[in-house]
Formats: C-alpha cells, structure tokens, sequence
C-alpha cells in the first residue's frame, strides 16, 4: 500500500479501537500513534515540541502566561488611562532616541521626549487637558514617532500598534496615523452565536461587494449582503483584505498596519456594526489574518522601522520573499511573538471576530517556503532542514492559546503542502489549526476543464482526489475561492459555459448542454465548504482591482448582484440550487458526519447501502426550480433489496439520467 493508504488504515484503526482516547505521550510523538509512517520523525516532533514547551514555561514565568502576553495592544501603542492621560509605548531597539510628535504638539520633536527601557522599548506620557479630556483629541489628528539612529539619520514612522491609518491619494500614497478615540463606545448588541457543526463558508470582500464600480463600504455589506448570505444557508463569514494594506489590488496581502481595520470600507465602527448584525443572524465571522509576511514599505509600514532591517524580521536574504516582494518575520523574537499572538487577541477583543483564516501556511512553515516545490507527499519532505521550525512552532503557540483563552475559536489553514499533523491539536505534536483548506480540489477542477472533454471525465480519479486527505484532520473543500477568480484565468463558470455565458443565459433560450454542467465539491470533498462571493449563481466575470494595467478600472472589481436578481436569467437556478443545498447540509449534516464510504465508481451500477429500507429524493439537480428538464418523480420511493453489493448489506436501484446528481434520504 501507498503511505496515503497506510496512513488511511492507521486512523481507521486508531479511531475503531479508541485509541485517541488514551493519553499521548507529552512529548510531541503522540501523532505517532495514529500514523505509524511518522515513527522515522519521532526526534523531529519531539524537537520542535520542546521548542513550544520552552516558549510557553518562559512567557508564564517572565509575562505570567498567554493572558497578559497577547494583551500587547494595551500596553505598546496610544493607550487611554482612566485619567485621560495617553501612554505610548514603542519598541524600538536600535534607535539612540525617539519622541512623540504630531498636530497636538505642533509637530515639535522637543515636546514629548521618550525614555527607553533595558529591553528598547521607548515610553512618553501625555498629559490630560485640565479638564481631565485627553491632549490629543479625537480623528483627523496625524502623529508620527521620531527617531534617530546610531548613525545621525532622523528616520519617522508610523506607530507599529496603530489602531487607524487613512490615505489620501490625492496628495501622497502612504498612510496618515489617526488618533481613534471616540467619545461614545460601540455598544455590542448580539453575543456570539453557537459554533457551527458544519463549517460552510461564504468568502467576501466587502470593497467588491457593490454593483458599480468603487469600493463598497461596511455598512452597505451589512444591509446588503448579509441577508444573502443569511438566506442561502451559510454559516461562517471569511472577511478578506480587512488588515490594511498599502495596495488595493493586493488583495489585502501587502499589510502595512496590522492593528488597523482598512478605512478604505469606512469606519472602525462599521466594521465593528457588520460583525455585530452578522451573530445576531447567527453567521460567525472568521478574519483573513495574514503573519506570513509584511509590505515592504518604509514609511507606513514596520520594513526598516528602528532604521534596521532586522527589528520585526529577519536580516538579510532571509527576510525578503522574493516572489511576494515583502519582508518576512522573526518568529523567534520575544516582541515579534508578543506582536503577532497580540495581533490575533486584538481582532478579536476589539472586533469581536470568532476565528482566523492564516495565510500562507505553506510560506511559513518551510525555508523554501513552498516556491518551485510539488509536495509529492513523501513524508521527508515535511521534516528537516527544509522546515522553519520557529515559524512552525510559532503557529503551535498561536493555536494553543487562541483555543484556550477562546474555546469556541475556528482556525483555517492556507497550506497545500499537506504537513501531517497541520489539524491535529498542539497537545499531540500537532501544529493546532481545525480546518485546512482542500487546495488540490479547485486544481483539480480547472486541469479537467482545460485539458478534458466531458466524456474523458474519470469518476474514480475524480473521486479519489476528493477524498484524498488525511484522516482526523478536517478540510474545507472548494471549487473556487478568490485565488480561482482572480484575472490571469478564466472562472469556472467560463470554464464550463465559455461564450454561452453571454448567448445562453437567458430564461428564453434554449437549455444547451454546454450550460447544463456542473461539478463535484459539497459531498465528498471536507468537513467543511467554502464558496467565493458571487460563484454561487456563477459569477460571469473575474475579478480584477483597479491597476495601471487595467487603467485603474473598477469595473471588474465589483460583483454583479442585477443578474442573479434579474428573472429573465439563468443566474438565478444555481443561486437557488446553491441555497438548497446549503440548507439540506444545516438540516443533514454530512459534512461534518464520518467521511463517506465510496462504494463503486461506476455509471451505470447498483447503489450499495449499509441501511435496509425507504429511501426518498431531498435534493435532485434535474428538478425545474433549478432550471433541470423535471425527468425525476420526487415522490417516488427506493426500495432496499437485501442483495449485498460491493461490501454494503444491501442494494438499491435508482434512475439517474446523465448529467443528474441525487440525494437520498433513509425514511
């Protein structure tokens, strides 16, 4: 058998004989004892276990634990006392001083000195007008820290904790730092919602969300796209480009400021309204949170901010990714790791936010950081040299104290490398996450499309694919995410309707075949499922942001809700499908039941089945509210036969036409 194979039986093993409930050795092996294949990498895991154990018994000792660690956002940063004096804390080892200067003090660097600490943080006190109001007031209020370095130069940045950046691209393309202390708090109305059982993902950005062209705001996400997602069935918000970012055509992957909510959506508050509407509809929100690297930028961003290139990241080549054109952290700095781990406490403290989606899993977890690299599945190839242990255990960190502090947090992988152990809990030498994304899906997908006729199709290798995945780690499959509707490519619906979508779409012509396709995700492929904003009524067009290629266009960076609303279009029959489906999942829950027991790959074979009796249709994609041609009678009753087929006690025959997927319900 094939290490995939083993592997599958040694889980099925493990979880039949309940061996995951006994305890793990404490030492990082317990993957061990449900995947014998990783006995050769016991030293391996028990390594980089001890390198978390270290940091987790230093940080209790000397920070007294997680808690005060990853509460950095209220130490470092402009901090409001109860007296309305501010405190601003920096750290900023290499510099010889450093001041506080702004429009509140006339932008004189003489009037707010600061002092350092042993550790190379700098501190100032602002004090309060007499009547007890903050000295710096609210909004609109730009302030810098200055800093000289050792060789005389006077460098300015913007504070690494800013909790608000605007810009103005009328006059310059860097951020402006904002004072953001508003007198009336945002007053919470809903409390979290229950975790969701079935993880069934609607991707958004909310500067795409509008019909014409220019960037949407949070409020007009709330009111109007919320009660979409609400009433197709999803239950988990994934917010992308939220963490501000220098570039919008980025997609929100050249982060500049880390604590601030992008401005380019509108306020703090909106965001804070949209999160707050989405748990009283009962929907979570995860955060596209992005660790995996930093803009380059100088002057709005933390590149070179103590006049180094070594205070947040690594020196040297070793900072730089030369694919994504950005700098790369220091995991195994003491104030990178109370930055980010404080990042994530932040988003959701303030926000209200209930889980992460990490970016660039795969970037972190590996030297090579994944670039010109296959992942063949060999097992060398996830332990080594090759690996970035400090970033690794930097992750086990971050997923060990968010589902401690908060039991009910979700957190997602970004990673196609397929590490073993990425979703298994840290306390098992495991790296901590609860989904990884099923990245080999989509490709799968677009590689049939572009190289294969509809009859070439294999089932089982599709299948196979599908299934493909390590045992007890959930997945979140998907057909497209953002990355697959990005320009460079065409969309899946182009893929499958190619020109028809302009000529074909209309309710008053003809149901060609070229129209009548569709593909496999929702059941076989995770624990989870995720859909991009738009690709559920088979979005017409990619998306492209506005760049000098394009003429600095919106019009592509929008999506087109008047066609999926218009009744004279086709658009409407996969939104409805897509919404059927999603709520028969809320009522089944198959996603997050055992994964499903593939019987036969065959077209025109019986149908096997552990379960004697009536079995009923509950979704069949023929039916004409999904514009199907009706050839299935919904009413009638599958009988079971007991003729055992293909190891299931008994069999049932079923009538599909081509092109036709049911589903089955034991009465």
């Amino acid at each position: 058998m094939s290490p995939t194979e083993t592997t599958t039986a040694a889980f099925r093993e493990a979880a039949s004989n309940k061996q995951t409930e006994k305890p793990f050795p404490m030492d990082g092996t317990g993957l061990i004892a449900i995947d014998p294949w990783l006995e050769p990498y016991a030293e391996d895991l028990r390594q980089r276990y001890a390198q978390y154990q270290k940091w987790v018994k230093d940080i209790e000792e000397y920070e007294n634990g997680y808690d005060k660690f990853t509460r950095g956002f209220e130490i470092y940063g402009l901090n409001v006392q109860p007296n309305g004096d501010i405190v601003y804390r920096e750290w900023a080892p290499n510099v010889k001083d450093a001041s506080l200067i702004g429009e509140f003090n006339g932008w004189d660097r003489t009037k707010h000195p600061m002092t350092r600490n042993a550790f190379g943080v700098w501190e100032v006190t602002v004090h309060a007008l007499p009547n007890g109001a903050p000295a710096i007031p609210h909004d609109n209020i730009f302030y810098q820290i200055s800093m000289t370095t050792p060789e005389g130069e006077r460098i300015d940045r913007l504070p690494a904790w800013i909790k608000r950046v605007t810009q103005d691209l009328t006059v310059s393309p860097t951020y402006d730092a904002i004072f953001w202390n508003p007198p009336e708090k945002y007053q919470w109305k809903n409390t979290q919602p229950k975790k969701p059982e079935s993880l069934r993902v609607y991707e958004a950005h909310v500067g795409i969300s509008a019909i014409d062209g220019r960037v949407a705001q949070y409020d007009e996400f709330t009111a109007n796209i919320l009660p979409r997602i609400k009433d197709l069935g999803y239950n988990t918000i994934q917010l992308m480009a939220v963490m501000e970012h220098a570039y919008y055509a980025s997609f929100g992957y050249q982060v500049t400021n880390f604590f601030a909510a992008s401005s380019r959506y509108g306020p703090p508050e909106g965001l804070k309204r949209l999160i707050d509407t989405a748990h009283g509809m009962g929907l979570y929100v995860l955060l596209d949170i992005v660790h995996s690297h930093a803009c380059k930028n100088v002057l709005d961003g933390l590149n070179m901010f103590d006049g180094t290139d070594h205070c947040y990241f690594h020196e040297g080549g070793k900072g730089r990714h030369d694919l994504w054109d950005s700098r790369l952290f220091n995991y195994g700095h003491w104030e990178v790791l109370r930055f980010l781990l404080s990042n994530l406490r932040f988003w959701i403290e303030e926000y209200r936010f209930d889980g992460f989606r990490f970016d660039g899993v795969t970037s972190m977890l590996y030297v090579h950081h994944g670039i010109g690299t296959g992942f063949s599945g060999g097992y060398h190839e996830y332990f080594g040299s090759t690996v970035d242990n400090e970033a690794v255990v930097y992750l086990m960190m971050a997923n060990d104290m968010l589902h401690k502090l908060y039991p009910n947090i979700i957190t997602v992988a970004e990673d196609v490398s397929g590490m073993p152990g990425l979703c298994r809990p840290v306390s098992e030498g495991g790296v901590g996450f609860d989904y990884r994304l099923a990245m080999a899906i989509p490709d799968m997908w677009i590689k049939l499309l572009k190289e294969k006729k509809d009859d070439d199709w294999d089932m089982a290798n599709i299948c196979w694919i599908l299934i493909n995945r390590r045992h007890m780690e959930k997945n979140i499959s998907y057909a497209e995410s953002h990355d697959q509707a990005l320009v460079g490519d065409k969309t899946l619906a182009f893929w499958l309707m190619d020109a028809e979508m302009y000529t074909n779409m209309s309710t008053l012509s003809p149901l060609t075949p070229t129209v009548d396709r569709g593909l496999i995700t929702h059941g076989l492929g995770g624990e989870g499922y995720l859909n991009f904003e738009g690709n559920e009524f088979g979005h017409p067009e990619w998306l492209d942001f506005p760049r000098a290629g394009n003429n600095n266009s919106y019009h592509y960076a929008r999506r087109q809700w008047n066609i999926v609303d218009d009744h004279l279009l086709r658009y409407k029959y996969l939104n409805e499908f897509d919404k059927a489906m999603q709520n028969l999942e809320e009522e089944w829950g198959w996603l997050s039941s055992h994964q499903a027991y593939i019987s036969l790959k065959h077209e025109s074979d019986k149908v096997g089945t552990e379960w004697a009796g009536e079995y009923r249709v509950v979704l069949n994609t023929d039916n004409k509210r999904f514009n199907g041609f009706g050839r299935i009678d919904e009413s009638v009753t599958y009988f079971t036969s007991p003729e055992p087929w293909n190891n299931r006690k008994n069999s049932l025959m079923v009538y599909i036409p081509c092109r036709v997927a049911l589903l089955l319900a034991h009465n």
